[in-house]
């Protein structure tokens, strides 16, 4: 029930909330390459380099191209592609140019980073018009639901579409980090809410969680973690056909009737370390049937082995959860 007040308290922290409300697009990018460093490793790891070394930011990348960087890569966003800098070989694939290159400047932690800050940026630059406030509310405002869709699902493919093309960030960061964004907005702007908290993040612990409890091979299409997850009958569909049967108004009167996000943030802490500490690898040996005796769920779940496609007891089913 501390979902809102955790986004509130990293909205505020950031300036968030200032640089919506002034449309400062420097703030929100900073932000947002901060969040993406913590993709593939651990939060303490990422959060150590960061202490140590940095981030990339907006206002220190606008400056180098200020000097006119002469890399082709870097004319703009439709040129930014194949870029393929490395950080340990020091080696990208226009070698010519990379001594006066700005990209390997900033501090991260690999070259991917790299890759993906100027990326981002050029992205704002040339797509956005350096305004990505205004960029979202025209992408939200113009979005029209196809037939068979929801407007929620065209708003959100709506923004996350473009962006799929920034390098290096996927589905799952864009939903995380975009929701975060739209739901911490909510005072100002209400369409941003309405969007942000239909959108789900699936990790590995959501979709290892489907898949151990026998809800995706009941519910869904089994799958390997991935692309799939957002597919027809892949874990996003799932949680959010189980999110329009509870009514989180009971837990919390902040909250909206349905609330997508928030149910699937509630199946990650069920298994995050850092939450419940239930539902994952390092507690469970997925060679075999779960065998945590005093969870919650323990009589209910499919306790399917996530190595073997074999359902040894009775699956969940939504009205069991």
């Amino acid at each position: 029930m501390s979902f809102l007040d955790e986004i509130d308290e990293e909205f505020g922290r950031a300036g968030l909330d200032r640089a919506v409300a002034l449309g400062d697009t420097g703030p929100i990018v900073d932000w947002l390459l901060t969040t993406f460093s913590f993709q593939g490793i651990s939060d303490r790891v990422a959060r150590d380099y960061i202490e140590r070394h940095g981030t990339a930011s907006w206002s220190d990348i606008n400056a180098s191209f200020r000097r006119r960087p002469s890399c082709p890569k870097l004319r703009s966003y439709w040129h930014f592609d194949h870029c393929r800098y490395d950080k340990t070989s020091v080696t990208c694939s226009e070698p010519d140019h990379i001594d006066a290159c700005p990209l390997p400047r900033p501090h991260l932690r690999n070259g991917r980073l790299n890759q993906t800050a100027y990326s981002l940026f050029l992205f704002v630059r040339d797509l956005a018009d350096c305004d990505l406030v205004g960029w979202i509310d025209r992408q939200l405002e113009t979005a029209r639901a196809a037939p068979g869709t929801t407007i929620e699902a065209a708003r959100q493919e709506a923004l996350v579409g473009p962006l799929r093309h920034v390098y290096g960030v996927s589905d799952k960061i864009l939903m995380m980090t975009l929701s975060t964004l739209l739901i911490g907005a909510r005072n100002q702007r209400p369409i941003w809410f309405e969007t942000g908290k239909a959108m789900i993040a699936v990790d590995t612990l959501v979709h290892n969680f489907l898949h151990r409890t026998g809800i995706l091979g009941t519910c869904g299409t089994p799958h390997t973690y991935g692309a799939a997850c957002y597919a027809p009958g892949g874990c996003a569909e799932i949680i959010r056909t189980l999110a329009d049967r509870i009514d989180v108004r009971t837990l919390s009167r902040a909250f909206p009737q349905k609330f997508p996000r928030f149910v699937q943030n509630a199946v990650w802490r069920f298994c995050a370390g850092d939450g419940l500490n239930l539902c994952n690898g390092n507690r469970i040996d997925d060679r075999q049937a779960c065998d945590i005796g005093y969870c919650y769920l323990y009589q209910k779940c499919g306790r399917e082995p996530l190595n073997s496609r074999k359902t040894t007891a009775k699956s969940v089913v939504y009205s069991d959860i």
